[in-house]
């Protein structure tokens, strides 16, 4: 099974608390599967901007990124958050390779249009999708960990994406069997603050129409937007689930929020 796996940074575990998604990954490279592990860092890279008195904003969700922004996301992401999941896989017996949406083309992107006539500087959005450097990291039977970053369609700098749409549309481009987005509920919520109205099952159809009508909002709208990509540029399957121990297996098994094409 090839399953495409995003990591948000709200759900990393802190320095010296067990990770248990990594234990889960680790089970399942061990028992025949092919991940991908696309991760976020938001937190660290606030943390490193507060350090730095870089003010942050943030229009329509996203981070306004300047020059001087991007310099410190690209450190934070590639340079610390990467190499840190990469180390922690390795010393679980689990081969990993760090790269980010810049090698080898993997993510080619355009800067965002401005929103509300705000210039969102160095984000951008998918134009293309690469996937041959992953491809040939998984035959030789590596964990590819990505840092979602892209790269310019003239190759001149860096832009910064989504965590959740680059995942997206990397599970969408290997045709994965699985799309997972790892969050901190267990279930999406019809209500937000109820867990009672968690679903077990969506349509694609009926994930537009509750995008449409305002049922999901807040971080829930990017997860959704890039699980329903996923499913139109050719994933399988996606879910949406919990973290915790077993959390990747429960997600395949139905523990979360299970989305398909019909």
């Amino acid at each position: 099974m090839l399953i495409v796996l995003k990591y948000g940074g709200n759900a990393m575990a802190p320095p010296n608390v067990p990770d248990h998604l990594l234990d889960d990954i680790a089970a399942r490279v061990a028992a025949g599967d092919r991940i991908v592990l696309v991760h976020g860092g938001g937190p660290h890279i606030d943390a490193a901007l507060a350090e730095r008195h870089i003010a942050t904003e943030r229009v329509g969700g996203l981070r306004v990124t300047d020059a001087a922004t991007l310099a410190v996301t690209e450190h934070v992401l590639c340079g610390t958050v990467n190499k840190a999941l990469v180390r922690s896989l390795w010393s679980r017996n689990v081969r990993a390779s760090g790269i980010s949406g810049q090698d080898g083309r993997l993510i080619v992107a355009r800067a965002v249009v401005p929103v509300g006539g705000v210039s969102l500087g160095f984000v951008g959005e998918i134009v293309r999708v690469h996937p041959a450097v992953i491809e040939g990291l998984l035959v030789a039977h590596m964990v590819p960990v990505i840092a979602p970053l892209g790269i310019s369609e003239d190759y001149s700098h860096a832009l910064n994406i989504n965590a959740d749409t680059a995942a997206g549309a990397i599970a969408g481009a290997l045709g994965a069997d699985a799309y997972i987005v790892v969050t901190n509920v267990d279930r999406v919520r019809r209500i937000v603050n109820e867990p009672s109205t968690g679903i077990a099952h969506l349509s694609a159809r009926d994930a537009r129409a509750y995008l449409a009508d305002g049922t999901f909002d807040g971080g829930m709208i990017p997860k959704m937007e890039s699980v329903l990509d996923a499913l139109e540029r050719g994933a399988r399957r996606a879910v949406i689930a919990g973290s915790g121990p077993g959390a990747l297996t429960r997600a395949l098994e139905g523990g979360g929020t299970t989305v398909t094409s019909a």
